[in-house]
């Protein structure tokens, strides 16, 4: 992506401590778009053996957080809808994408889509940010 991220906000975003201890990654991030990166572990297995809807999503919300805050705006979770659409193994990186679709004053509206290294869809979500009136 081109377009610049101010260096603080990055590092804020790469330092958030929920999603460093998932293991989750930041590869690109620019206003209203992020990429990110978790390998799924053991510990991320519920008890089907495949890995918990939990973990998932919380690799999708990070994405979205990422693209939301990327304006340098805080922006705040309001819903986020999300389809689980296949399951994978331990040891699989899975990576999830975070678009903005719709910028609004207040509100903005996101899609996340969560793949493995093949691009297989795994999970589809949505989003829609409250932006409070305060940098980041």
């Amino acid at each position: 992506m081109d377009r610049a991220v101010d260096p603080g906000v990055r590092e804020k975003i790469r330092g958030d401590p929920f999603a460093r201890s998932l293991g989750i990654e930041l590869l690109e991030l620019a206003p209203g778009y992020s990429k990110m990166r978790m390998t799924v572990r053991e510990e991320m297995l519920n008890f089907h053996g495949i890995p918990h809807g939990g973990a998932i999503f919380s690799l999708a919300d990070a994405a979205f957080a990422a693209a939301s805050n990327a304006h340098g705006t805080q922006a705040v979770a309001l819903e986020m809808t999300v389809y689980y659409l296949a399951t994978v193994g331990v040891g699989v990186t899975l990576y999830a994408e975070a678009r903005e679709e719709k910028l609004g004053r207040r509100t903005a509206l996101y899609h996340i889509r969560v793949t493995d290294a093949d691009g297989r869809l795994i999970a589809a979500c949505q989003g829609l940010v409250y932006r409070r009136d305060r940098p980041l």
